[in-house]
């Protein structure tokens, strides 16, 4: 049996882990935006909300395969609520981020249908290997349309500008900036991943000293700990003015979380667990992504009111779901 103080260790090794990843992978993906003239909001939606996903994706498979069906569960709805209220909540009361238009149009309808999706598929108490595939189906067109949207944006013709006096860059110059830029986001991502499995590792040990049942453990320890480089690049990003990509890492993390996710873990392994899903669970996140939808649309800016509103129905959220 590892020794508490080991657990308490690796929670706060993650941690230091997960910032310093959170670093490079905001810088990076920064510099990827910039070099090949994407937007910010694409390279939140794509990019950075498949590597924060990466944690989720990694203990859910692992929880599913050793047939622990109520932590990988637990873990992807947990996840999606904390990202959409704790750490939207968060990233508002540090700094207010104003919403783009096309995101209210476009990604903001398939995160209300993916959270209905969750006690949708699974209001039998099982998810077939049939509806994982059709999960995945769904992952793999949203990225397939926001890349060939972005693609077009891309394309559409500028005004031109008068010539400049000075000489462009050098082309070795722009490629050497741009693999430098992959290269950060690449090694952030994976320092997010490995410090997300030490922080998940302690917590895990620390909760088992309390008893916690498997579903509780997935819901909030597993989770946050499996959000925790959601939370860490997007108080990043928004510290460093760049509250788009925080905001487009926490949705496309969301969509990723239900349709990849949990799509492969039922693929891997059907999600069954012999009674009906727990009402708190399903009837909640939907909740809280309709509140976060009405406070995305409102003034298309999330204030630091707002914010704190966002953070209270999280830890509300997490209290129905221990006393139920």
């Amino acid at each position: 049996m590892v020794p508490p103080i080991i657990d308490v260790a690796r929670l706060l090794l993650g941690i230091a882990i997960l910032y310093l990843g959170a670093e490079w992978m905001i810088r990076g993906s920064a510099g990827l935006a910039s070099a090949f003239g994407v937007k910010p909001l694409v390279i939140g939606l794509t990019v950075v909300a498949y590597g924060t996903s990466a944690p989720e994706l990694a203990v859910s498979t692992k929880a599913a395969l050793d047939n622990v069906q109520p932590i990988a569960l637990g873990t992807v709805i947990g996840s999606c609520a904390a990202n959409i209220s704790l750490i939207l909540g968060i990233t508002a009361l540090l700094r207010p981020p104003d919403i783009d238009n096309r995101l209210i149009k476009r990604e903001i309808p398939i995160l209300l249908g993916s959270a209905i999706a969750v006690p949708l598929c699974l209001r039998d108490g099982h998810l077939s290997r049939g509806e994982g595939i059709a999960l995945v189906a769904c992952a793999i067109l949203f990225t397939v349309v926001t890349l060939t949207v972005s693609a077009k944006q891309l394309d559409e013709p500028t005004t031109p500008r008068a010539p400049s006096a000075r000489p462009g860059p050098d082309a070795e110059a722009v490629a050497a900036s741009r693999l430098w830029a992959v290269l950060m986001t690449v090694a952030g991502l994976g320092l997010l991943v490995f410090g997300s499995n030490q922080f998940v590792s302690g917590a895990r040990g620390v909760a088992a000293e309390f008893g916690m049942s498997e579903r509780m453990l997935g819901l909030t320890v597993v989770a946050i700990g499996t959000s925790l480089p959601e939370l860490i690049a997007a108080i990043v990003a928004a510290s460093r003015g760049q509250a788009a990509l925080a905001i487009g890492s926490v949705i496309g993390s969301n969509l990723l979380n239900v349709f990849l996710v949990l799509g492969i873990v039922a693929y891997l392994r059907p999600i069954s667990f012999g009674e009906r899903m727990h009402p708190v669970d399903g009837i909640g996140l939907v909740a809280i992504t309709v509140l976060a939808i009405v406070v995305m649309r409102g003034e298309r800016r999330i204030s630091r009111f707002e914010g704190a509103i966002l953070v209270l129905a999280y830890v509300a959220f997490v209290a129905a779901a221990a006393l139920y």
